[in-house]
């Protein structure tokens, strides 16, 4: 009897009509990691596989969900199947789907102590309040800074290019910091 848990890959649209989001039933990254570009994959043999193919034009691997960009040219109902089953077939039979960064520099910079206060409960409301909404969406959001009352963020996943980005920005995230942090003005996306 095998005692391992049978994979699982449910398929979600997000509010951009191009991505699609392969929620994964187990653990499959340990960090967010992003590419459009095959020549710069080399951590992720699953975002290689699928780059590979010409209607795809970026991956997201968040812990356990992939959000897939295509081309205009193509259409979903063409996609989703086979995506799902290279999907499945590449995490059950274990082959590796991201691998760890080279250093560990990235995260300090992301967790620096010497962040000023305000910086560091911006990215506590982004971590612990906005990431899971989000996620749910397959998309992520990143800080990339603070500067004169301006939240710099860059939008990864489904939330780049989608057509709701900006109110999602502007009426959800901008709306929310403000309230909660005296100090933030303006939220812009990079």
């Amino acid at each position: 009897m095998n005692t391992e848990e049978q994979i699982q890959i449910s398929v979600e649209a997000t509010p951009n009509p191009h991505s699609m989001k392969f929620t994964v039933s187990q653990n499959i990254a340990e960090e967010n990691w992003e590419t459009e570009d095959i020549n710069k994959a080399g951590r992720s043999p699953l975002a290689q596989k699928i780059l590979g193919f010409p209607w795809a034009s970026k991956v997201f691997i968040g812990p356990n969900f992939i959000t897939i960009n295509k081309e205009d040219w193509v259409e979903w109902e063409v996609l989703t199947e086979p995506l799902s089953q290279m999907i499945h077939e590449h995490i059950e039979s274990k082959q590796v789907v991201l691998h760890p960064p080279v250093s560990e520099e990235k995260k300090e910079a992301e967790n620096s102590e010497e962040d000023s206060e305000t910086v560091q409960k911006i990215k506590q409301i982004l971590e612990k309040e906005i990431q899971p909404a989000v996620a749910m969406d397959g998309g992520f959001i990143s800080f990339a800074g603070f500067e004169n009352g301006t939240v710099f963020l860059k939008m990864q996943g489904a939330c780049a290019g989608c057509p709701s980005s900006t109110v999602t920005l502007k009426q959800g995230i901008e709306t929310h910091l403000k309230n909660q942090i005296s100090e933030v003005q303006q939220v812009v996306a990079l």
